[in-house]
């Protein structure tokens, strides 16, 4: 549902990212920042400044929401595979918040957990839709970062009237280049939107399928656990290597005379017949 809601956030906030794009390209065809161009200029950052804003809470929601439903995925995981994931159920939560690691311990966890609630067994899974998600999510990010903290330095500039014509013109150019890329990382940014709803749903019913299996029918055997009969085990029942079968005497003991069969039932004193007469 929260993404549901950030995808129109996302298109107003690209919305916010053309009409910048579309101002400071005019500034450098014309080749001069005029008083009327900056007006259009500043109504266009406050037309994107409204949508970051709105896109930043859904996103806090959204984060906090993520972390503790990842949790979640990370202890249902250890459950269909005990003891055959890298990180604990912790970092599945804090990896995100974390500086730098945040970049890779969040998809080894989600490879783990992924493997983990294949229906079929660790053999049968495909990362497409997971690898997808998250290269889009990377690229946009890192972009979309790089980008915001360049424009707004540029766009710093462009206020002062001081500058020379062709520190201007330096100036409207680059920013026009950041705009494009900064466009560009916001319809990355929606398609990892668009992608992370659909890995949620897909996800969400691997976990919900393995967790409804026998053990004996989720794959050939179920991942994490040893297989019933390990190769060079005992099977059960089976005495030990070198051991009398059960019931059977020590080797070099006596053999015990066999007990004799107890006669049928009748009446006290009566033999039965012998044997093959009536």
């Amino acid at each position: 549902m929260l993404f549901g809601v950030a995808l129109p956030a996302l298109i107003f906030v690209l919305v916010g990212r053309g009409d910048q794009y579309g101002v400071i390209a005019d500034m450098v065809d014309s080749g001069w920042a005029t008083d009327h161009a900056l007006k259009d200029l500043e109504d266009a950052d406050d037309v994107y400044t409204t949508g970051a804003v709105l896109y930043f809470f859904i996103m806090v929601a959204i984060a906090v929401v993520w972390a503790i439903w990842f949790r979640r995925l990370r202890l249902n995981a250890e459950v269909f595979a005990p003891g055959r994931h890298r990180f604990g159920s912790g970092w599945a939560a804090g990896a995100w918040f974390t500086p730098v690691v945040n970049l890779w311990f969040p998809k080894q966890i989600a490879n783990d957990i992924w493997r983990a609630s294949s229906p079929g067994g660790p053999h049968e899974v495909r990362r497409g839709l997971l690898n997808a998600w998250w290269v889009t999510w990377i690229v946009a990010a890192v972009a979309n970062a790089i980008g915001t903290i360049r424009y707004n330095a540029l766009r710093a500039k462009t206020d002062d009237h001081l500058m020379s014509y062709a520190e201007a013109k330096s100036n409207l150019g680059e920013l026009r280049d950041i705009l494009a890329v900064e466009v560009f990382a916001t319809v990355v940014l929606i398609a990892a939107a668009v992608l992370a709803l659909l890995l949620v749903r897909q996800i969400t019913a691997m976990q919900e399928r393995r967790a409804s299996l026998p053990p004996q029918l989720a794959g050939p055997a179920p991942y994490g656990m040893p297989a019933p009969n390990p190769y060079g085990a005992p099977s059960p029942g089976a005495a030990p290597y070198g051991a009398p079968a059960p019931g059977s005497a020590p080797y070099g003991a006596p053999q015990m005379p066999p007990t004799p069969p107890t006669p049928p039932p009748g009446r006290p004193g009566q033999q039965p017949p012998p044997y093959g007469q009536g």
